[in-house]
């Protein structure tokens, strides 16, 4: 079927750069050696009239008080939250906004939930669909190594955290709807664990749609966008947190280059194997094994998972899609970036007991999303694949 798009098709884009540039290097190769006129990119984009003036009204109206109103219309305006990054006055607004969003987030959660988070925690983000190549699992790997260090040493200075999920999965992905379980299985552990207290809270958000997301997003604090490289075409999720001041952790895949390029390396935390790194590794003969026997606290983690800590009415629930990993090929690297994921997260803990340095970055985030506005993408295909123009007004 995707064969015979491009041959019926006058134009063939791509979502993302990286997406576009796939499109023509692999899969349809053939087909962009012979009509390489056809191929191009148009990188997604968000509305801000939806994601941050109607989901956000206290950014909203911050923006409306620094920049006049019209950003909503051009989106561009943003950068001009650049000249105020580093005012504390400004910073102080900004961070105050953020945890009102943040309070009614903790409200939404124990109403829907009954776990009570505390909203001075880090919220920590990873809302899309249930997929192995979104790579929940990996977000859970991290979860349970957090839990075990806590366990280990209770008394170091831990960044408390709350660890969010939403997303649904396809009705017949049984490994998905594994993940799920696993989540909330993980988190009746930890929850409930009172060792851990504060430090430690799992939420999985029932019935994730778009109203929901709308609370979600102006509420968090970090965006998990950990996909595989190679396998995200965009994303928009990523575009709509960091239009509401969350920092990125990410893979460069996707859109995520792109908004690396466009907020700057120093405002978002990019860990994990490249696109080409990718491919290289499996080319070579990829033996997860070899991480799993060389790294100890991975090694915890998933001997945790698959002899059934977290299921002990049913110990081997999980030891299929725990096994998967080493002993299954893991097809979408869990294991190959998991040491650079564990340590991008110290990273992320060390900036947020900075809260200065962390307003002053997630500002940048805000200011760099002027080009992921849904109007730029519209119009680049009315001018560049339909061939129309505007109306006068």
């Amino acid at each position: 079927m995707a064969h015979l798009s491009v041959v019926g098709s006058h134009m063939v884009n791509g979502v993302s750069a990286l997406h576009s540039d796939l499109l023509v290097h692999t899969i349809f190769a053939d087909f962009a050696d012979l009509w390489p006129e056809r191929f191009t990119n148009m990188t997604n984009g968000v509305t801000p009239r939806r994601w941050l003036a109607q989901a956000n009204p206290g950014l909203a109206d911050l923006l409306d008080q620094t920049l006049g109103k019209h950003w909503r219309l051009d989106l561009d305006q943003l950068k001009g939250l650049r000249a105020h990054q580093a005012d504390a006055v400004f910073q102080e607004k900004f961070r105050a906004v953020k945890l009102q969003n943040k309070v009614r987030l903790a409200a939404y959660i124990a109403r829907t939930t009954g776990i009570t988070v505390d909203p001075h925690s880090l919220f920590d983000v990873q809302v899309k669909r249930i997929h192995e190549y979104k790579r929940q699992l990996l977000n859970v790997l991290h979860v349970v190594t957090r839990y075990l260090a806590i366990l280990e040493n209770p008394h170091a200075d831990w960044v408390p955290r709350t660890v969010i999920f939403a997303g649904k999965a396809a009705s017949s992905y049984h490994s998905a709807k594994s993940i799920i379980r696993l989540i909330h299985d993980v988190g009746l552990v930890i929850n409930h664990d009172a060792r851990i207290g504060d430090k430690l809270k799992v939420v999985f958000i029932p019935n994730y749609g778009v109203s929901v997301a709308e609370v979600i997003m102006p509420g968090a604090d970090l965006s998990e966008q950990i996909s595989t490289a190679g396998t995200e075409a965009s994303g928009t999720g990523n575009m709509k947190l960091a239009l509401n001041g969350a920092l990125t952790i990410g893979t460069d895949d996707g859109a995520n280059i792109e908004i690396r390029e466009a907020v700057g390396d120093d405002n978002i935390f990019i860990f994990g194997l490249k696109t080409p790194e990718v491919r290289a590794l499996r080319l070579s003969g990829y033996q997860p094994m070899h991480y799993y026997e060389s790294n100890p606290a991975l090694k915890a983690v998933l001997n945790a998972l698959s002899e059934g800590r977290f299921s002990p009415e049913e110990p081997g629930r999980y030891r299929s899609l725990v096994e998967s990993l080493p002993y299954g090929g893991d097809h979408y690297l869990l294991l190959a970036d998991y040491a650079s994921y564990v340590a991008t997260q110290l990273r992320v803990d060390s900036l947020y007991r900075q809260p200065v340095a962390w307003s002053e970055k997630a500002i940048a985030n805000v200011a760099g999303m002027g080009g992921f506005s849904s109007d730029r993408t519209i119009r680049e295909y009315a001018a560049k694949i339909w061939n129309v123009s505007p109306l006068a007004e």
